[in-house]
C-alpha cells in the first residue's frame, strides 16, 4: 500500500511539472495561458508567448511590448502563485484600459513636463498622453511595439527594437536590446542595452504590476515594504518634479524600515505629496555610495503567503506606485478585475522629467556611448 501511495504521489508530481514546463504550439498551462492566444500580428509583425523556467520560478513573456505576462513563484508552503498582473491574450493588452501592464518602457520612462525638452539648442515636442504631460514614451512607446526575438531558450530571452529617428518626437535612431534571464537562485535579471546615432534622452524600465499574494488575491496594503531611500522627489499635482528632493523622515514616505504599504495612507487627506499622487506614485532617490553601483533598492514581504521580493538595481531611483488608478476596468487572466490598490509597481529608473531638470542625473545618450544597466528581482520566502 505504501508503495502504491508513493507511486501515486510521484505520478501527480510529474504531471504537475510537465504541465508547467510543456511548451507546444497549442497549449501553455502556466498562468492559464494558451500560446495560440498570443500568436497574431500587430502592425504587421508577429507576436508570440515565451516561457522561461529555472529553479522555482516560471515566467511567461510576450514580445508585444516585451511584457511579463505571468510570473509564478512559490509561497512558504511551496505552492506556486502568479504574482504579476496580466491578460490571457494579445487582445487583452490591445484593449486594456491600463496600457503598461508588464511592459518594457521607453524611450523615456516616467513623465516629461508638457511633452517638451530642449537638447543641443533644439526644442523637441512629444505627444501628450498623461494630460498635460508626456508619459512612458507616449502612446506608441515601447510598450505598444512588437519587439524582435533575437534569441530564446529555457532560461532567457533577448528582445531587440529599433526606435527610429522622430518616433514619438524623439531624435535619433535608437537600437535597444533587453534580456530577461531566470537564474537558478530564483532571480529574474533584466539587462538593458542601447546605442544611438544622435543625442537623445533614454530612461528604460519595466512596468510589471505585482501582488505578492497572487494576481487575484486582493489588497496590497498589507504588504510590508522597505525602500532604501532617504529622499523622494517632490512633485506637483500633475506629478512633475518641483525641482528638489526632500527627506522622507517624519513623512508617510519613510519606508527605510519595513512597514505595511497602507499604514500611512490615512494621511492622504492632509499630506500634500500623497494628495498629489492620489496615494503613492513617487520617485525615491536611492541611497548609493557611488553612481551606477548595484544596490538593494527595495524589499517586499507578503505576510500571508510568506513570499518575499528583493529589488536590486544599478539605477539611481525607484518609482513606487501603489495601484491608485486601478478601477476595475480591466479583467485579468484569472477572470478577476484589477481593482484599486490591489497591485503595485517598483520601476527602477532615472528621475522623472530629467531632460528639464539639470540638477538631476542626466539621461542623454550620445553617439558612441552605450546605455547599459541591469536590475534584479530576487524571490524567496519567510515564515
Amino acid at each position: 500500500m505504501r508503495l502504491i501511495n508513493r507511486l501515486t504521489i510521484l505520478i501527480v508530481f510529474c504531471a504537475i511539472q510537465f504541465s508547467c514546463n510543456q511548451k507546444t504550439e497549442e497549449q501553455l498551462t502556466c498562468g492559464n495561458l494558451k500560446a495560440e492566444d498570443f500568436q497574431t500580428t500587430v502592425d504587421g509583425k508577429e507576436t508570440n508567448l515565451y516561457v522561461l523556467q529555472n529553479g522555482d520560478v516560471t515566467a511567461a513573456i510576450t514580445n508585444y511590448g516585451g511584457r511579463i505576462v505571468s510570473l509564478l513563484v512559490p509561497d512558504k508552503n511551496g505552492n506556486p502563485g502568479d504574482i504579476v498582473l496580466g491578460f490571457g491574450s494579445i487582445d487583452g493588452y490591445l484593449n486594456a484600459h491600463e496600457v503598461f501592464h508588464g511592459a518594457l518602457i521607453g524611450r523615456v520612462g516616467n513623465r516629461i513636463a508638457k511633452g517638451k525638452f530642449t537638447l543641443d539648442g533644439v526644442e523637441y515636442t512629444l505627444p501628450i498622453n498623461n494630460d498635460p504631460n508626456h508619459l512612458h514614451g507616449g502612446s506608441k512607446g515601447f510598450h505598444n511595439q512588437v519587439w524582435d526575438v533575437k534569441s530564446a531558450n529555457d532560461t532567457s530571452i533577448v528582445l531587440t527594437y529599433l526606435s527610429k529617428d522622430g518616433e514619438m518626437g524623439y531624435p535619433g535612431n535608437l537600437n535597444v536590446e533587453v534580456k530577461y534571464t531566470l537564474k537558478s537562485k530564483n532571480e529574474l535579471l533584466i539587462n538593458y542595452l542601447a546605442t544611438t546615432d544622435k543625442s537623445t534622452p533614454v530612461n528604460l524600465t519595466n512596468h510589471a504590476f505585482f501582488n505578492m499574494r497572487g494576481e487575484d488575491k486582493g489588497t496590497i496594503n498589507n504588504h510590508l515594504l522597505t525602500i532604501n531611500a532617504d529622499l523622494i522627489t517632490a512633485v506637483d499635482s500633475t506629478l512633475i518634479p518641483l525641482g528638489e528632493n526632500v527627506p522622507v523622515e517624519g513623512t508617510p514616505f519613510d519606508f527605510r524600515k519595513s512597514k505595511a504599504i497602507g499604514k500611512d495612507l490615512p494621511q492622504e487627506n492632509e499630506n500634500r505629496q500623497l494628495m498629489n499622487g492620489l496615494g503613492y506614485d513617487h520617485n525615491f532617490v536611492l541611497n548609493k555610495a557611488k553612481a551606477g553601483e548595484m544596490t538593494l533598492a527595495a524589499t517586499v514581504v507578503e505576510p500571508i503567503s510568506g513570499r518575499k521580493m528583493e529589488v536590486f538595481t544599478e539605477e539611481p531611483a525607484l518609482q513606487f506606485y501603489g495601484g491608485n488608478f486601478m478601477d476595475g476596468s480591466d479583467t485579468g487572466k484569472y477572470g478577476k478585475t484589477f481593482d484599486f490598490r490591489e497591485s503595485f509597481a517598483l520601476e527602477t529608473q532615472h528621475l522623472p522629467d530629467s531632460p528639464n531638470q539639470p540638477q538631476f542625473p542626466g539621461i542623454i545618450l550620445k553617439p558612441g556611448q552605450e546605455y547599459k544597466t541591469m536590475s534584479i528581482y530576487k524571490f524567496s520566502t519567510v515564515k
